[in-house]
């Protein structure tokens, strides 16, 4: 048996299993190794009914009855009454109505879960169930589970695992001897015999330990090794100019912010240098990174350099177009604007005065990678929202230019440090974390949904001064299966009743991309007083008369979006509000605590790291996934460890292609974190 042979080679694995294994992408011996626990459960301490306490217990019992009722839409519980000898206890699941058909009969179980008070009475909640007659012979009873993917069951995953210890044990290495030995590491074969058959919790830990190391180890190997290679790259040289630089800053209706001016410095000095730079620029919602790119691109042009600045959305290109038209229309600094909206002679006549230089700065969608779009001397790229786009996208606008431009990648979701040494380990960070001056912290509040009409007098009662409002809602259409809040149930619903003396707007994707600029034209005007609307102004969005967003079924929104969301407001010196208004009146979640306690872009970047993975924040659709089972971005100690390892192993100099393994993970990585 090797690495390579099918799974239906294996003893034990018929053809309906088979056809499960590779439903779930598990064909070979080497895949199910590879296919590691996502937890363990401990049944070795078990107590009996009568001796338990609160916390988290394991028991060895029979079931004695067993309900499952629905208790509301899309939730049903399931109850059961456990015995043993010495007396009897409650146990439920929620959205489990399987557990009574596996509970039903007379087998003893082992039950692990919370003992804990719930519902005016303790019981034991949610437990995991195991029957004894399958725990294995001669076991400390410390079990692996495995995700159930596409129906595939824990209890055959591990009958399977169980013949395949033999070409577990003759596992080959695959990290350099130097750093197992370093690093006190267990070996690949130990660790995988520790995670999948421990007899004890101290063998999952150091089983862990190493797989969470080799994890981050390829990534980090693969960081480092495109910082080499970009260290190689030669760029165009535009030398630091004093007085045009300290004239821009002057003419600027408003004062810099301390962490604006450096970073503005950083792309300064990174200009000068004649290796490409490749700086990630992080700025919270509102805290004017437009206006350091619209610095680095007067610097650009006044060298002869054009720059491009590229956005996801149309609505956020002309903005960045009109904001840096204001900034360098005063330089002689001409700005175009290039994206769908703009066709026939128009758009020809862009064309051209793009090819032969006579617009400095263009402004874009992904109609400027269009082949079309020519540049006469491409200095300096930015890409807004840049996880918004993929590699390629980016490659394709960096190859407008004979000489590799400046690439300024720039953010408004917070990177977590940890996230940032790993995923972006090859580029330099600059980080704006000051808002601009004379802004009040935005104030948010959870709401409940039944308290709906007070909040609705609140956004009356600022209208009313002048100022205006959004009202979020996360689908377009009403669905009858669904209670989030439709947009256009919502806009009807508040033009008719609540609102009926008021002006309200409608936004969201499926409109028209003038229909869109209309309506935000008119809200940025003040002609509309609320602007009911999709995410569609998540990213970009800026009236600085708006001060109160209500996001409606706001436990149905990811950490990062409601941020970016409620950084619609806050955005003049008023006082601005946002409510997240509740699907229901359950405790709220960790999440939405988190985002009612602090206004720190970055200090929810690190709780939704934890919370969700990273994912949501770096852009899963165009980077692939990491291939992290173990390893957590969270952990800092653990990154800092393997970062260092890393470090030594790319400067020794040693092959990397004599760890296949490790060569070609590490390949995979450099592909997709890489940015130019």
């Amino acid at each position: 048996m090797s690495f390579s042979t099918p799974l239906s080679k294996i003893k034990g694995v018929g053809p309906k299993s088979a056809e499960q294994f590779a439903d779930a992408g598990l064909h070979t011996v080497g895949d199910l190794i590879q296919f590691l626990p996502r937890r363990h459960e401990d049944f070795s301490d078990t107590v009996a009914i009568a001796d338990i306490s609160p916390g988290k217990k394991t028991i060895r019992a029979r079931c004695e009855k067993v309900a499952t009722r629905p208790v509301r839409r899309g939730l049903r519980i399931t109850t059961a009454t456990l015995v043993d000898d010495s007396g009897k206890l409650q146990a439920v699941w929620f959205n489990q109505p399987y557990r009574a058909t596996q509970l039903a009969g007379t087998e003893e179980f082992f039950f692990s879960g919370d003992f804990e008070f719930n519902y005016n009475k303790y019981q034991l909640t949610n437990p995991s169930v195991e029957k004894v007659s399958d725990m294995p012979v001669q076991t400390d009873r410390v079990l692996p589970v495995y995700r159930q993917i596409k129906g595939l069951k824990t209890q055959l995953v591990r009958k399977i695992m169980s013949e395949l210890r033999p070409p577990m044990t003759m596992s080959p290495e695959t990290l350099p001897e130097s750093i197992v030995r370093g690093e006190r590491l267990l070996s690949r074969s130990e660790a995988l015999l520790g995670i999948h058959f421990p007899k004890t919790v101290e063998d999952i830990q150091r089983a862990k330990e190493r797989i969470a190391f080799e994890e981050l180890f390829q990534l980090l190997v693969a960081s480092q090794l495109n910082k080499h290679d970009n260290a190689k790259l030669e760029g165009w040289h535009i030398p630091f100019n004093k007085d045009v630089v300290a004239d821009f800053v002057a003419k600027l209706p408003f004062e810099l912010t301390g962490a604006q001016r450096r970073a503005a410095w950083e792309i300064i000095q990174d200009f000068e240098r004649q290796v490409p730079m490749n700086r990630l620029l992080q700025g919270d919602v509102g805290s004017g990174k437009t206006v350091v790119a619209g610095l680095a691109a007067r610097q650009a042009a006044h060298h002869g350099f054009q720059t491009a600045l590229m956005a996801p959305t149309e609505i956020l290109a002309s903005q960045h177009a009109e904001t840096l038209s204001s900034l360098l229309a005063p330089f002689g600094v001409s700005v175009g604007l290039i994206m769908g909206g703009v066709k026939g002679q128009a758009r020809k006549t862009l064309y051209e005065q793009i090819a032969n230089g006579a617009v400095d700065v263009v402004v874009g969608t992904h109609a400027l990678i269009q082949e079309k779009v020519q540049f006469k001397k491409l200095g300096f790229v930015a890409i807004d929202e840049q996880h918004r786009f993929g590699v390629k996208q980016r490659q394709q606008l960096l190859a407008k230019s004979e000489h590799l431009p400046h690439l300024l990648a720039m953010t408004a979701t917070p990177i977590p440090r940890s996230l940032a040494l790993t995923v972006y380990g090859e580029l330099d960070v600059s980080i704006i974390n000051e808002l601009p001056k004379g802004r009040k912290p935005i104030d948010t509040r959870l709401w409940s949904p039944n308290s709906r009409a007070q909040l609705y007098e609140k956004i009356d009662i600022e209208i009313k001064t002048g100022r205006q409002a959004y009202v979020i809602c996360s689908l377009i259409d009403e669905n009858p299966d669904n209670d989030v809040k439709s947009v256009q149930e919502e806009y009807k619903k508040l033009q008719n009743s609540v609102f009926k003396h008021r002006r309200i707007g409608l936004l969201h994707g499926k409109l028209k991309s003038d229909e869109k600029e209309a309506v935000m034209a008119q809200f940025s005007s003040g002609s509309i007083d609320i602007l009911v609307s999709t995410t569609v102004v998540e990213v970009g969005v800026d009236v600085p008369n708006a001060t109160i967003i209500m996001i409606e079924n706001a436990d149905r929104f990811g950490l990062s979006q409601l941020h970016q969301l409620r950084g619609r407001v806050g955005r003049s010196s008023h006082q601005s509000y946002c409510y997240l208004v509740m699907s229901d009146s359950s405790k709220p979640s960790q999440r939405l605590k988190a985002i009612e306690k602090s206004n720190d872009g970055f200090y929810l970047a690190e709780v939704d790291l934890q919370l969700r993975g990273p994912g949501e924040i770096y852009g899963r659709s165009q980077h692939g996934a990491l291939n992290l089972q173990i390893a957590t971005l969270a952990d800092t100690k653990m990154i800092a460890r393997a970062q260092q390892a890393a470090k030594s192993f790319v400067e020794s100099g040693e092959d990397l292609l004599q760890y296949k393994q490790l060569a070609t993970q590490v390949k995979e990585y450099q592909r997709l974190t890489t940015l130019n």
